[in-house]
């Protein structure tokens, strides 16, 4: 099982804002396994050493130096810590505090040394998603169970939810007749289905009002059918789970679930970036790393997505006017387009952390405008 931590807009928005002589962020490809973590320490002390080091060539104050050192060396000797851990690792430290966060995306490792965090590589973690309501719904019996990225699946109770398609009509069995003997045999089966279905999202309401989460749908014909048709929630997801869901644990659900939000995530993508080749015909594009610093400085940015492997460092001023550096990694400058992408989310845009394969044009970032720029 992989234990993570999904950091959330407002928890790289706090690191974002941070400002200080002295911040080191370090990325590590990690493994779940326990008995294997011992050259996961191994690699976060030589990126440890490497970040310390151009603390030093930098001049940095010593004592500050010194207590990211200690805070550093005390996580790699942290047993416990190392017990628990997914498919890669970040630490982000300054010399009052360090932060982790164990993700379930395979990162490239790296350490960045500037007076900010390095945080590019955790909007990964917000671009694809990671919950789900699973609705597992049988004639025989019908449960909610929630996915997270770093709980256990689990059964969610709900308030006025039917045990079932009977007793959600009143009936022992829904091939009862009625007794004008309207409802009978399979089209009077299909009515008393949609009554269940009906309830089913009606209870639904409670637990989904205001939401934004996806909810997936595990059922068999004809069910699937009938409750997409009465369905309220307007996050349904368009692929669900077929087959004998009464069958199938919790956990079964939660990894079926996974690759549906997998789904989700690779049709949004193909949607924006035919947003994107829609936007270029209106001079709404651009994959230039200087227009798009000037577009995200002045809130000009609606949807950004950028490479997290790649760091080109440099700095950027207030202005949005770039200047690049070709030179060895240094603590006196950052990754321009992980700078480009703080301002974008700062002026409220959408930033999709994505691999560069999944760039528009194939570059370090890809940015569609609100408006020419």
């Amino acid at each position: 099982m992989l234990h993570v931590d999904i950091p959330s807009r407002s928890d790289i928005e706090r690191l974002i804002a941070v400002r200080a002589p002295a911040c080191v962020s370090i990325y590590l490809r990690t493994t779940p396994v326990t008995q294997d973590a011992q050259k996961d320490r191994i690699e976060l002390k030589n990126l440890a050493r490497t970040g310390l080091d151009q603390l030093r060539a930098n001049e940095a104050d010593k004592r500050a130096v010194a207590a990211i050192e200690e805070a550093l060396d005390d996580l790699v000797d942290d047993d416990e810590f190392w017990r628990f851990q997914a498919n890669s690792l970040a630490v982000l430290a300054t010399p009052e505090a360090t932060r982790t966060f164990r993700l379930a995306s395979r990162l490239e490792p790296m350490v960045e040394v500037s007076d900010r965090f390095h945080v590019k590589p955790l909007l990964r973690a917000m671009t694809v998603p990671q919950t789900a309501f699973v609705l597992a719904l049988a004639q025989g019996a019908v449960r909610v169970v929630e996915v997270s990225a770093d709980l256990p699946a689990f059964e969610v109770a709900v308030h006025g939810m039917p045990r079932d398609a009977a007793s959600a009509v009143g009936k022992a069995s829904i091939a009862d007749r009625s007794p004008s003997g309207r409802i009978q045999g399979g089209e009077g089966q299909k009515v008393r289905l949609r009554q269940y279905a009906r309830q089913v999202d009606h209870a639904l309401r409670d637990l989904l009002g205001g939401r934004e989460i996806p909810l997936i749908l595990a059922a068999s014909p004809p069910l699937d059918a009938i409750f997409r048709s009465v369905n309220t929630y307007p996050h349904l997801a368009a692929e669900g789970i077929r087959g004998a869901t009464e069958r199938l644990s919790d956990a079964e659900l939660a990894q079926a679930a996974r690759g549906v939000l997998d789904a989700l995530f690779r049709a949004e993508l193909e949607r924006v970036r035919g947003l994107f080749a829609a936007r270029a015909g209106q001079g709404r594009t651009t994959t230039d790393i200087a227009q798009a610093a000037r577009a995200a400085t002045f809130g000009a940015v609606d949807t950004l997505l950028v490479d997290i492997d790649q760091v080109v460092p440099g700095t950027i001023d207030d202005e949005g006017r770039v200047a690049l550096d070709d030179g060895a990694p240094s603590a006196r400058t950052y990754g321009v387009v992980d700078q480009i992408a703080a301002r974008s989310l700062a002026a409220g845009a959408r930033v999709l952390g994505v691999r560069r394969g999944d760039v528009p044009g194939g570059g370090s970032l890809a940015a569609i405008l609100r408006y020419p720029f």
